[in-house]
């Protein structure tokens, strides 16, 4: 997925520096999400299109199937309850576009700061025609998203109301359980499928530049409230050595930063260090400068357009991170190259991607059902759009991002002890000397 997710805390936690091994060997292939960010490196053992054929034969998965969620139905299931299942994925795309609206318009907003509103009143609070109002709020009553005061009364005296669980999700942009951005990326991914379409029958792809603003801004929105909360205030700080070095000052380089979100975060919490995002996205590091003078413009951050292998800063930084970009990346061994190569000695590469499962299982839980989701109309795609690719998607299993350090250099990877749903932290293990 690119660059973005809520985050809800569970209670279990990861296996503290747990080492992955596979024995087997692999090495270049290209760059980046949207185009190149380092050059390309030699060619190797894994194939164009094959990135993922390198997570077999491992770990159990960390996680029983199904989950939580309403079960898939089974091989032996009627003809009724696979059409139950399709009418249920019908009624729920159409209530993310309807999310879209409401985050688009300023819906949830108004309602979160208003209070209870009639059709007429958010219609004038948000500059847009009270029918359609009036047919979004209904919309949103039948469905349970907003309350209404009294449905018999005259459809313009209605008054509807936001409770305090919704507009946490909906309106509320600095929540960890804030959605709405989601809907952005559903449907910056829905208004290209004819092009998906194209790339599916062609082998082409569908770039992080073409899904556009909405896809961008999305997933920005999405990874702002884990960055600016959990990553600087609690998982950073966790990890001792790191949160030290940071504190009294490091050099740190943020790959694939987006719209910049991680790499303010970081500014902020900790002022002694100097943070470098790299981006090759145009448009993303436009927003990310945006971002930081909205911010209060932090004078220890900078944001770089163009391959961070050109910036001529090898051996530089205590800390080389990437959250949530390495699986867009056609080349991500090259990528992974780069980040070595930037880490001082005695430095540390981080790495934040998807926590699925360590191995293919089906039918999946809700999060592995989620990240093909992603994988199947955004990363995928993404990645196919700039060849040669290997073509990973979302669904990087750490068996495969072990293939990838290893092919770049890293001795190996270890899962660091971080609790999140969607996320895990991984450092890739610098060789020695």
């Amino acid at each position: 997925m690119p660059t973005g997710w809520f985050t809800l805390r569970t209670t279990c936690s990861l296996p503290a520096h747990r080492e992955y091994t596979l024995q087997r060997d692999s090495a270049g292939i290209r760059s980046a999400r949207g185009g190149r960010l380092v050059p390309a490196a030699t060619a190797g053992a894994i194939p164009p299109g094959r990135g993922r054929e390198y997570d077999q034969g491992v770990a159990s998965p960390t996680v029983d199937a199904p989950a939580a969620g309403e079960s898939p139905p089974g091989p032996g299931a009627s003809a009724e309850a696979f059409a139950g299942k399709v009418f249920a994925a019908l009624l729920g795309a159409l209530e993310t576009q309807a999310i879209y609206l409401g985050d688009k318009l300023g819906y949830y907003r108004a309602l979160d700061d208003h209070g209870a509103l009639t059709a007429p009143a958010l219609a004038s609070i948000t500059g847009t025609h009270p029918r359609y109002a009036r047919e979004w709020l209904e919309h949103q009553a039948v469905n349970g998203y907003v309350l209404v005061d009294e449905p018999r009364a005259a459809p313009d005296a209605r008054q509807y109301t936001l409770t305090e669980g919704a507009a946490a999700v909906l309106a509320r942009d600095s929540d960890l359980t804030y959605m709405a951005p989601f809907a952005s990326l559903a449907a910056a991914t829905a208004s290209h499928l004819d092009a998906l379409v194209h790339a599916y029958r062609t082998g082409g792809g569908v770039s992080w530049k073409q899904l556009g603003d909405d896809a961008r801004e999305g997933q920005g929105a999405a990874n702002k409230p884990l960055y600016l909360g959990p990553l600087v205030n609690e998982y950073i700080p966790s990890l001792g050595a790191i949160h030290e070095r940071l504190s009294a000052g490091a050099a740190v380089a943020d790959i694939g930063c987006g719209t910049g979100w991680s790499s303010i975060a970081m500014a902020t919490r900790y002022p002694a260090s100097t943070i470098d995002g790299y981006d090759i996205d145009e448009a993303s590091i436009e927003q990310a400068r945006r971002n930081a003078r909205a911010s209060g413009n932090p004078t220890n951050l900078g944001f770089h357009l163009g391959d961070a292998a050109e910036a001529g800063q090898d051996g530089h930084y205590d800390l080389v991170c990437a959250f949530e970009c390495i699986h867009d990346m056609p080349d991500p061994v090259s990528v992974l190259a780069t980040m070595r190569r930037m880490a001082k000695p005695g430095g540390t590469v981080m790495i934040m991607d998807e926590k699925v499962a360590e191995a293919f299982t089906a039918p999946g839980d809700d999060t592995e059902r989620l990240m093909y989701g992603f994988s199947i109309l955004c990363c995928l795609p993404d990645g196919m759009s700039h060849q040669p690719s290997v073509g990973t998607g979302t669904v990087m299993r750490p068996s495969t991002l072990e293939a990838y350090g290893r092919s770049a250099g890293f001795d190996g990877l270890e899962v660091l002890p971080l609790d999140n749903d969607f996320f895990r932290f991984y450092r890739l293990i610098l060789p020695e000397g």
